[in-house]
């Protein structure tokens, strides 16, 4: 598994790089670290290029950096890089350009088998589409703090699924609240719920939602199939049915203390747009950690 975890600050980014580390190590994933800082601006970008190899002499401070620095230092600190392979000081490390605003800052001395720090420049959305798309990466990290901004750009835009750390406390014993209906993204919603209850020996709840009360024979089908997998990887589950407005009793019954799984919506960006989504309304209503499944 391939894991993006994004970063925009020292100030709010603790708790997202602290799940998306723990996952990642669970999980035995490759991961990349990555910032997207402003735009460099043509002036800038010709002194960046003069000074390209060591960060100390540059004369300017690239947008994104600090934060690429701060990230460096968590990562020793945590001992995903062992702090006696370094030799030199952050500012000493060496930038390799990969293109013209795709820069990696070189690690040493790694815990991890598979690790990057990676510094974009530009639009977010932009870029982190980009790195997704190019990349290949399964499952992209975010904090909790762009939910109800970027939340409709990432989904609709980003091909991976996507784990936005809303609200997340390391202290709290979390259960997963797994959406089942008769949806497409139910399946792989019921096989990420699995190996995230594997990974971190955490129950699972399936929530079904019928509107009317009535339950089609899909959804039915899917709730059926979602308890016999459980069963069979030998995860503790408990099934809620429930009546009335999905996104509600969905919020609801997840409260504070459970990390929401759902598949993605199969709509068009046109009816995202005029009618919402049962995710994005999710992400919008909900006081936890949410992942989108696509």
């Amino acid at each position: 598994m391939k894991i993006l975890i994004a970063i925009s600050s020292k100030e709010y980014s603790e708790p997202t790089l602290d799940v998306g580390m723990k996952i990642s190590r669970e999980l035995n994933a490759s991961t990349t670290i990555l910032d997207v800082g402003e735009k460099i601006n043509e002036f800038s970008m010709k002194d960046v290029d003069l000074a390209n190899e060591i960060i100390e002499s540059w004369n300017i401070g690239r947008p994104g950096m600090d934060v690429l620095e701060w990230a460096y230092f968590y990562l020793i600190e945590n001992d995903f890089i062992d702090s006696n392979a370094v030799e030199e000081s952050f500012s000493k490390k060496i930038l390799h350009q990969k293109s013209s605003n795709r820069a990696e800052i070189h690690l040493e001395g790694l815990t991890l088998e598979r690790l990057n720090l990676i510094l974009r420049n530009g639009d977010i959305i932009d870029e982190l589409r980009d790195e997704v798309k190019t990349y290949n990466y399964d499952l992209m990290i975010i904090g909790g703090s762009g939910k109800r901004s970027m939340a409709h750009d990432f989904i609709q835009y980003i091909e991976s699924s996507i784990f936005i750390v809303n609200n997340f406390n390391p202290d709290k014993n979390y259960r997963i609240l797994l959406a089942v209906d008769d949806s497409p993204g139910t399946s792989k919603a019921v096989k990420y719920g699995v190996r995230v209850s594997q990974a971190f020996g955490i129950t699972v709840d399936l929530i079904l939602v019928s509107k009317s009360g009535e339950y089609n024979e899909d959804s039915t089908f899917a709730l059926e199939r979602a308890k016999k997998m459980m069963r069979r990887c030998g995860i503790k589950t408990e099934v809620f049915l429930k009546v009335g407005d999905p996104v509600l009793n969905i919020v609801e019954a997840a409260g504070e203390d459970h990390i929401i799984i759902m598949g993605a919506s199969t709509q068009s960006p046109l009816a995202k747009f005029f009618m919402g989504s049962k995710p994005l309304n999710v992400i919008g209503k909900s006081n936890c950690p949410v992942l989108i499944v696509k």
